[in-house]
C-alpha cells in the first residue's frame, strides 16, 4: 500500500484504536495485513509485498518513550504494544502512520500521551469519535493524506504527560479524565489482585475491551499476561467474566524487564489475594470479649468445686467462733424476733444490710436460726454458698479483663485455697456479703453490651455493698472509670453515665432516710466533738465522723496485724500479690486502651492496700476484701508471663501442653510446700501435718460447745453474766434462756445493761465466761475507764473451768 493512498487513522487514536485478538474480531473486507513494527501472528505468514513505510523510520535522536511502562525503556520503532503477540490486527485498519507525522516527542515517566491512556484503556475509537472517559474530550483531527497531522495537545513537544497508571497493579480504576490542553488526564487505574474493577475500566494491565462492553468483574485476570492466544471476541459481546484468562507464551516482541528482576505486574500476579484483616478479638471497652468454651467451662466447674471443699470441709469445726460472728448474727436474731436492728441500743457503728441479709437467709429455714446446730453454724453456711456465688463471679470477672481462660482459672484457684482466704471467708463476718455484691456490680459493668439494665444493676450491687460495709467505698474510684470508659462514645453516655450514680445512691439514701425519720442523723447541737459524744440520741453522722478520726499503730510494725496475722497465714498471696498489682499498674499505665483490664485490676488492689496502711484501726478481717483482688493480678501477670513464654520460637511446639503444665505444677508446689501452708504446715513441734484448715482432729468450736454445756449444766438461767458475742446467740436462741447474759462490750457502753442492771458495781456480777482472747479486748476497750469494774469483778473471782488446745484457752470464773 502508498502511504498517500491509505487513509490513516487519527494521530491521537491510533494507539487506542488497535484491538487486541482477545478482544475484538476481525471484520470482512478489511486488511490483515501487519504493518511494520508488529509481531505475525502464530500459524500466519506475514505479508512481506508491502513496502516498508520508511515514514515509520525510527527517529534515533528521540529517546525511548517511556510511557508504556515506568521505568523501562522502549524504542520508538520497535513493535507496537498495543497489539499482542499472536494477535490479529482489526482489517482495513493501517497501523502505518501517516506521512508527515511528528516523530514522537521525549516524554518523561510522569505523564502519558492522550493515546497511550486510551491504549491502556483498552477502547476502539472511531474517527471523531469521543473516547469512553469520565468526562467528554474534543474529538481529534483525522489525518489527511500527504500532509502532515498536528500532534495532540497532550504530545506537545516540552510538556510532559502523565504516566500510564493502567499499568501499575494494586491500585483501583477509575474512568479517565478528559484531555484538555493544559490539564493532565487521570490515567486508568487498574485494580489490586482479588479486587473488583469499577465498570468501564480495565480488570488488567496491558489488556483492552471492546468500546461497550463490561469488564471482568468479580474476579481478577493475572496483571500483566495477555489473554489465550487464537481467542476472539465479538465488538459489543460480554467478555468472559468469573474465569481468569489463560496466560500465553512469552513472545519476543513482550516488554523488556530488567534482567533478573520481576517487573510489578508479574509481582502482583504471584501474590496471593490477601484476606481482610480481622478486627481486635478482645477489647474491655468495647465489650469484645473471647466466648468461655469448652475448656472454660471445665475450669469453671472445676474451680466451683475447689471452691465447695476447700470451705465447705470442716466448716462448723474450723475456725474458733469469732467475736464479730456473734455480733452479727444477734442482730440478725433481733430483726426476726423483735424487728429492730439490734438487741440494744443501735449505735450506726455499721451499715445494717449485711445482717438483714442474714435475717433473711434464717427465717425461712425450719428451725431458722438452729437449722444447722446453732446461729453462727447457720450463717457459716450461708458464707459458703456467697463464696462458691463470688468465685463463678470472679471467674467471670478475671477472664472478662484479661481474654484468658488461664488467668481466671488461677485467680480462683487463689481465692479458693489460699489459707488466708481459708481462714476468714468461712467466717460470718460483713466482708464477705460485701465482696459479692462487689464482685456483682463489676460483673454487670463488663457485661458485653453495656445497656439499661446493667448499668442500673451494677449501680444498685454497688449501693447495697455500701450499705453492707462502708470501705467498700475504696473500690468507687475503679468502677468509675470502668465505667466511663465502657459508655465513652456511645450514643447513651450521658444517660447511663447519671444513671449509675443514681442506682448505687439509691440503697445509701434509704439508710440516711432511715436515720433522719428517727432523728438520728445529725448530733444534738451540731456537736461533732470526739470528747463529748452526745448523751440524748445517737447520730449517724457523728458515728461516721468517729469512725474517721480512729487511730492505730501501723501495720508494719513488728506487733502489727501483718507479721502477727496475716503473713503468718499466707506470705505467697500477700508478697507475689503486691508485685502483681505493681507491674498490672506498671502495664495499664503503660497503654491504657489496650491494657484497660490490667489497670482496673491494679487500681482494685491498691485503693483497698491504701485504705489498709493508712493508720486507721484495723482489725484482723479487714483484709478479706484484699484477697480477691490480690488474686486477680496475680491472675491476669501469670497469664502475660507464659504468652510471653510461649511466643519464643523454641518451645512453640509445646504451647498446648505447657500452658497446662506450668500452672499445675505452680500449683502442686503451692499445695505441697510447707512453707507456704495451703495443704501442710509445720507445727509448733516442728513437724509437718496437714494444715489446721483440712485436719479432722482439730475441732475448735468443739471447744465453745463443751463451755456452753457446762454453763447450762451448772448456771442457774437468772445469772448475771458476762461474756463474749461468739455465745450470745445460743444463751438466747436456745431454751433455757439466760436473759441476763451480755457481753462486755455492751455491759460497758449500753446505758441500759450499765446503768439498769449491774449499775455499774462488780458485786453485780456473777460468773464471767471467757473467749479466747476477751482479755485482750477487755484491756483494749479500756482506753477510758469504762471496763474497770468488769476487771475488778475478774480480779474477784474464781476459775471453775478451763479447757486448753494448743494456744486456745477458754475460761468460765465465778465472782465472789
Amino acid at each position: 500500500m502508498s502511504d498517500n493512498t491509505t487513509p490513516s487513522r487519527p494521530a491521537a487514536l491510533g494507539a487506542e484504536g488497535r484491538k487486541t485478538a482477545a478482544d475484538k474480531k476481525t471484520a470482512p473486507n478489511e486488511s490483515t495485513t501487519p504493518t511494520e513494527g508488529t509481531a505475525p501472528a502464530k500459524g500466519t505468514t506475514p505479508d512481506r509485498s508491502a513496502p516498508p513505510d520508511r515514514s515509520a523510520t525510527p527517529d534515533k535522536s528521540a529517546p525511548p518513550d517511556k510511557s508504556t511502562a515506568p521505568g523501562k525503556k522502549t524504542a520508538s520503532a520497535r513493535p507496537d504494544r498495543s497489539i499482542a503477540p499472536g494477535k490479529k490486527t482489526t482489517p482495513g485498519t493501517s497501523t502505518t502512520p501517516a506521512k508527515g507525522t511528528v516523530p514522537a516527542k521525549k516524554t518523561t515517566p510522569d505523564k502519558s500521551t492522550a493515546a497511550a491512556k486510551n491504549a491502556a484503556a483498552g477502547r476502539k475509537t472511531a474517527p471523531g469519535d469521543r473516547p469512553m472517559t469520565g468526562r467528554p474530550t474534543a474529538p481529534t483531527r483525522s489525518a489527511t493524506p500527504g500532509k502532515s497531522t498536528t500532534p495532540t495537545r497532550s504530545a506537545t513537544p516540552g510538556k510532559t504527560t502523565a504516566p500510564n497508571k493502567s499499568a501499575t497493579p494494586g491500585k483501583k480504576t477509575v474512568a479517565a479524565k478528559s484531555a484538555t490542553p493544559g490539564k493532565t488526564t487521570a490515567a486508568a487505574k487498574s485494580t489490586a489482585p482479588g479486587q473488583k474493577t469499577v465498570p468501564g475500566t480495565s480488570a488488567t494491565p496491558g489488556k483492552k475491551t471492546a468500546p461497550g462492553n463490561k469488564p471482568m468483574t468479580g474476579k481478577t485476570t493475572a496483571p500483566g499476561k495477555p489473554t489465550a492466544p487464537g481467542k476472539k471476541t465479538v465488538p459489543g459481546s460480554k467478555p468472559m467474566t468469573g474465569k481468569p484468562t489463560a496466560p500465553t507464551k512469552k513472545t519476543a516482541p513482550t516488554k523488556k524487564a530488567a534482567a533478573g528482576k520481576k517487573t510489578a505486574a508479574a509481582k502482583g500476579a504471584e501474590a496471593p489475594a490477601r484476606r481482610p484483616r480481622r478486627g481486635p478479638r478482645f477489647s474491655v471497652a468495647r465489650g469484645w470479649f473471647p466466648p468461655l468454651g469448652t475448656k472454660g467451662r471445665i475450669a469453671l466447674i472445676l474451680s466451683l468445686l475447689t471452691g465447695l471443699v476447700s470451705h465447705g470441709y470442716h466448716l462448723f469445726r474450723y475456725p474458733l467462733y469469732l467475736t464479730d460472728e456473734g455480733i452479727y448474727m444477734q442482730r440478725a436474731w433481733s430483726v426476726v424476733r423483735e424487728t429492730s436492728l439490734s438487741p440494744y441500743t443501735y449505735d450506726y457503728d455499721h451499715a445494717p444490710l449485711g445482717w438483714i441479709t442474714l435475717a433473711g437467709w434464717a427465717f425461712p429455714l425450719p428451725k431458722q436460726f438452729e437449722a444447722f446446730g446453732n446461729a453462727i453454724n447457720t450463717g457459716r453456711f450461708l458464707m459458703l454458698l456467697v463464696h462458691i456465688a463470688s468465685v463463678y463471679l470472679l471467674f467471670e470477672i478475671a477472664r472478662r479483663l484479661s481474654g484468658s481462660v488461664l488467668a481466671a482459672t488461677v485467680t480462683s484457684f487463689l481465692f479458693n485455697v489460699s489459707p488466708l482466704a481459708v481462714y476468714f471467708q468461712r467466717q460470718v463476718l460483713l466482708d464477705n456479703l460485701m465482696i459479692f455484691w462487689l464482685l456483682l456490680s463489676l460483673f454487670m459493668l463488663l457485661r458485653r453490651e453495656v445497656t439499661i439494665r446493667s448499668v442500673f444493676g451494677g449501680g444498685m450491687a454497688l449501693g447495697i455493698a455500701l450499705i453492707t460495709k462502708e470501705n467498700a467505698i475504696f473500690f468507687v474510684p475503679s468502677f468509675v472509670y470502668l465505667l466511663y470508659r465502657r459508655v465513652k462514645g456511645s450514643a447513651s453516655s450521658r444517660f447511663t453515665s447519671t444513671l449509675w450514680p443514681f442506682a448505687a445512691a439509691t440503697p445509701i439514701g434509704a439508710y440516711v432516710t432511715y436515720a433522719l425519720l428517727k432523728n438520728e442523723l445529725l448530733p444534738s447541737g451540731f456537736d461533732f466533738d470526739l470528747n463529748n459524744p452526745p448523751a440524748d440520741h445517737v447520730s449517724l453522722l457523728y458515728t461516721l465522723w468517729w469512725q474517721l478520726n480512729r487511730n492505730q499503730g501501723t501495720l508494719f510494725s513488728h506487733t502489727g496485724l501483718l507479721q502477727t496475722s496475716w503473713l503468718v497465714r499466707d506470705k505467697f498471696l500477700l508478697i507475689a500479690g503486691v508485685c502483681a498489682m505493681v507491674i498490672c499498674l506498671w502495664i495499664g499505665l503503660r497503654d491504657r486502651k489496650r491494657n484497660l483490664g490490667f489497670l482496673v485490676a491494679g487500681t482494685l488492689a491498691l485503693g483497698y492496700a491504701f485504705y489498709l496502711v493508712r493508720g486507721s484501726v484495723v482489725l484482723d478481717f479487714y483484709v478479706t476484701p484484699l484477697i480477691p483482688m490480690l488474686a486477680l493480678n496475680l491472675g491476669m501477670v501469670t497469664d502475660r508471663l507464659l504468652k510471653g513464654t510461649f511466643a519464643n520460637r523454641f518451645i512453640r511446639g509445646a504451647h498446648s501442653v505447657t500452658r497446662v503444665a506450668v500452672p499445675s505444677f505452680a500449683a502442686f508446689l503451692l499445695l505441697a510446700s510447707p512453707a507456704s501452708g495451703y495443704l501442710v504446715h509445720t507445727n509448733t513441734e516442728g513437724h509437718t501435718q496437714i494444715a489446721d484448715q483440712y485436719q479432722s482432729k482439730i475441732n475448735l468450736t468443739g471447744m465453745q460447745h463443751a463451755q456452753i454445756a457446762w454453763v447450762r449444766k451448772h448456771v442457774p438461767p437468772n445469772s448475771r453474766i458476762i461474756m463474749d458475742d461468739d455465745l450470745w446467740g445460743e444463751l438466747h436462741d436456745i431454751r433455757p434462756f439466760y436473759p441476763y447474759a451480755h457481753s462486755h462490750w455492751n455491759a460497758s457502753s449500753d446505758p441500759d445493761v450499765r446503768d439498769k442492771l449491774f449499775k455499774k458495781r462488780w458485786q453485780n456480777v456473777d460468773y464471767i465466761i471467757m473467749s479466747n482472747k476477751m482479755r485482750r479486748s477487755m484491756m483494749l476497750n479500756n482506753s477510758d475507764g469504762r471496763e474497770n469494774w468488769i476487771l475488778q469483778a475478774l480480779r474477784n473471782s474464781t476459775r471453775v473451768w478451763s479447757v486448753t488446745e494448743g494456744n486456745i484457752r477458754l475460761e468460765i470464773y465465778r465472782v465472789q
